[in-house]
């Protein structure tokens, strides 16, 4: 019985052909024109480069026919005129233009191959935009980033070798099948024809097995890869726990496993090249001694002898190149299907057919029992109920896992609440566009996390097209300017990778400023400050203070003395709301949020 977990040759034969149904669009699209104009003019190429090609070893023939003087019976008397020396250049000129159809044939399908890689890499990486939160935490990105490169790089392979490679092959071998059969007889088909079988049987056969191994390989190859990229982003940790020994044996054995599958790729292609070299040379042995044998007893000539040797290694060269092919477009099939796969992935979180985009008059937000879990048996929030009017502050407090920064993630439509309602301005977020939505909503996470370029370009990140002064006049209200003018390279200083060159309050500065510069009429502010020193923390607040002026405020905190001055006050425990108020009305209440805030108050006296 076959393991449900490893594919069938019946699902490899159906997961190729799905590959090329998908495939095969980028060669023949409706629009545009061109495309289509390229591959025939290109196809074109290919039938003049086989033609001549096949033509080519009989003037090699009439060159040694006229050199030894025994011409054939069946050879032109116009083309014996051109003589030797005529014949020999007529010979290099076929071979010239045989190349150059070929040459010819890539340049104008060169285009259409990088349109299409373009445009799957494109779409590839639009859709793994789309997908949910809850796909993105559960998948390792090295892991991802190498499906990506893989079947990305097999695009445009595939879609040369479809077209130049099996169907020109065919072509090509029947050409010569021709020639063989009208200029000599039957048995001479006959062993070339059972020599092609048994080559293509012989490596088709083995190249399935190797397809097997190659799979094993890639997938470790993408497990060092991933161990690889996540060490590397860890690279602070890494020192702190003095571990790079550890990293260093965790990526070697990750690598003596790719090193295993890869030495049995290596040897099992050894052994494909000499069963294929074995094939070939057994049937050229055999044609060239039955010409041999025709040469001795007078019915064929020198030029015949020399012909048949060109028109086999002129086989032997192609059906090389099958095995080749044969192997790379298997390979291509296995990282593209892996790659479609992804594609395939349904994204967690659309729009719903219809969506209209958001429109916000006043910013106002609701939580109406609001019931949630990343896992179904283990729900987060209970039951929730929140009103966050237009224009107000509110904050969410509780304890760690109480389901806080659970509500950011749901207003940001990162994941759909499983019960009850979350609406803005009395419009349900399930039922607005993504875009519209993310547009409305400014945030500012605990740790932001800045992209490898310049200040400028991650403080511009806020709203696309934004000019220089706009750009200034956000860093301004961050409280970001005047540091940035200090440094040698002011706006255009490199931030380094995840902003690790800059500070934890200058990335929060900067992170702030791009949020400003995004303008949107509600904020979302998630423990914004907590991972900053008290000074630090101070001057952020200032800066958030200015940012949230004239917005729609929901701040998740746990650091209480940073939401004192808040408009509300909800408080979390277990996923529900237990108390709201002001802050001084909860303290009055002695109840759960003043138990919090005397233990932080002793925290900090200590």
């Amino acid at each position: 019985m076959t393991d449900a977990a490893t594919p069938t040759a019946q699902d490899e034969r159906r997961s190729g052909l799905r590959t090329i149904r998908k495939v095969a669009p980028y060669l023949w699209p409706e629009d545009p024109a061109w495309v289509r104009k390229r591959v025939v003019f290109a196809m074109l190429a290919l039938l003049a480069s086989k033609v001549v090609a096949v033509a080519t070893p009989y003037l090699y023939k009439l060159a040694v026919d006229s050199l030894s003087g025994e011409d054939g019976a069946a050879d032109p008397v116009w083309m014996l005129g051109l003589g030797a020396v005529g014949l020999t250049v007529a010979y290099g000129g076929a071979r010239l233009m045989s190349n150059g159809f070929q040459q010819l044939r890539d340049a104008i399908f060169a285009r259409v191959g990088q349109r299409a890689l373009r445009m799957l890499a494109l779409e590839t990486f639009q859709h793994i935009h789309r997908l949910s939160m809850r796909y993105h935490i559960t998948r390792k990105t090295g892991g991802l980033s190498r499906i990506i490169e893989r079947g990305v790089k097999g695009v445009e392979f595939l879609l040369r070798f479809l077209l130049f490679s099996i169907g020109p092959l065919i072509l090509e071998l029947l050409l010569i099948a021709g020639v063989l059969f009208a200029l000599f007889d039957v048995w001479y088909l006959a062993v070339v024809a059972g020599t092609i079988a048994l080559y293509v049987w012989f490596t088709f056969k083995v190249t399935e097995w190797r397809v097997k191994l190659r799979r094993e390989m890639n997938d470790q190859d993408t497990d060092a890869n991933q161990k690889a990229i996540d060490s590397l982003l860890n690279f602070e940790t890494v020192k702190y726990f003095g571990a790079e020994r550890w990293e260093a044996a965790r990526y070697d054995r990750a690598m003596e496993g790719y090193e295993a599958a890869a030495l049995k790729t290596a040897y099992s292609l050894a052994f494909l090249n000499f069963g294929q070299a074995f094939l070939i040379t057994s049937g050229l042995v055999i044609v060239m001694v039955m010409a041999a044998i025709g040469v001795q007893n007078g019915s064929l000539t020198v030029g015949d002898f020399v012909m048949v040797n060109a028109y086999m290694i002129q086989i032997t060269m192609p059906l090389n190149f099958l095995g080749t092919v044969y192997r790379e477009i298997r390979q291509a099939l296995v990282d593209m299907g892996e790659m479609f796969d992804l594609l395939e992935q349904p994204a967690e979180i659309s729009d719903r057919p219809g969506a209209r985009d958001l429109d916000v008059k006043g910013g106002a937000v609701r939580l109406d029992n609001v019931r949630f879990g990343y896992d179904a048996a283990r729900p987060i929030l209970r039951g929730v109920d929140v009103d966050v009017p237009a224009g107000q502050t509110v904050a969410i407090v509780g304890p760690s896992g109480s389901g806080k920064s659970t509500i950011g993630r749901l207003l940001f439509r990162f994941y759909d609440v499983q019960g009850g309602g979350l609406s803005i301005d009395g419009q349900d977020v399930r039922d607005v566009t993504q875009e519209s939505l993310h547009a409305a909503i400014g945030v500012v996470p605990q740790d932001t996390v800045l992209f490898n370029d310049t200040i400028r370009y991650n403080i511009a990140y806020g709203r696309e097209g934004a000019s220089e002064a706009e750009i200034v006049e956000a860093a301004k209200a961050a409280q970001i300017h005047d540091f940035i003018q200090s440094l040698p390279e002011g706006y255009d200083t490199a931030v380094g990778e995840r902003g690790l060159k800059l500070s934890g309050g200058e990335k929060q500065r900067v992170g702030i400023a791009r949020t400003l510069l995004k303008d949107p009429p509600i904020l979302l502010l998630d423990e914004a400050t907590s991972a900053l020193d008290t000074e630090t923390e101070h001057d952020i607040q200032e800066a958030l203070a200015r940012a949230g002026a004239g917005r729609t405020v929901i701040t998740i905190a746990h650091r209480l003395s940073t939401i004192a001055d808040a408009d509300r006050i909800v408080v979390l425990q277990d996923g529900e709301v237990v108390e709201s108020g002001t802050h001084a009305d909860l303290l009055a209440r002695d109840g759960r949020y003043a138990q919090l805030w005397h233990m932080q108050e002793r925290e900090d006296a200590a």
